[in-house]
């Protein structure tokens, strides 16, 4: 099965037009037949992702380091979650389980696990695509400075490139299918 992995927020945020993503989202992964791997929270935007992708019949595993089990409060309705040590676990945990990857808005912990996937991806470590759902111009600004740390010679141009950003979803999706990333 191909199983896609979502970084997002176990906040809300502010605008409701997350939530939809989240939940569109879900539902699209679990159309395709595919599996939804994630943090593993019934919280914020990954309840909404994970409970979405279960009610469309799909297959949604979450990882969790113990000591968040209360804090993120751990959703019990999934197809399986995995309780883990710690945070170090649950992504490489996570990337172990996926053939692909989304970022969907959320805050520093959704930066530095998608940061962490892409420079794995960069030191050759997976050749698993990564992508960047900007439906509504939330990573615009972090696009815009990527393209500058090219310009500044600091991120050569084939790893930006390889960086996917989709306004919407079903391209996005398109561009993960199995066909496209080949396990290193």
């Amino acid at each position: 099965m191909h199983r896609i992995c979502v970084y997002l927020g176990s906040r809300e945020g502010a605008s409701p037009h997350h939530r939809q993503q989240a939940e569109a989202l879900g539902i699209a992964i679990a159309e395709r037949g595919w599996g939804l791997v994630y943090g593993g929270a019934r919280a914020g935007l990954m309840g909404a992702l994970a409970d979405a992708a279960l009610a469309a019949g799909g297959e949604v595993v979450g990882v969790i380091p113990q000591a968040l089990v209360r804090n993120e409060k751990a959703h019990t309705g999934l197809t399986r979650l995995i309780e883990v040590a710690d945070m170090h676990e649950r992504k490489a945990q996570m990337a172990a389980l996926a053939d692909g990857f989304v970022t969907l808005p959320g805050g520093i912990g959704t930066l530095e696990e998608l940061f962490e996937t892409w420079t794995w991806q960069y030191l050759r470590f997976h050749a698993k695509p990564i992508a960047v759902l900007d439906s509504d111009g939330f990573y615009a600004p972090l696009l815009e400075f990527l393209d500058r740390t090219v310009e500044a010679g600091f991120l050569d141009a084939d790893t930006r490139a390889r960086l996917i950003s989709e306004r919407e979803i079903t391209p996005l999706l398109d561009r993960l299918a199995p066909s496209s990333g080949e396990q290193a």
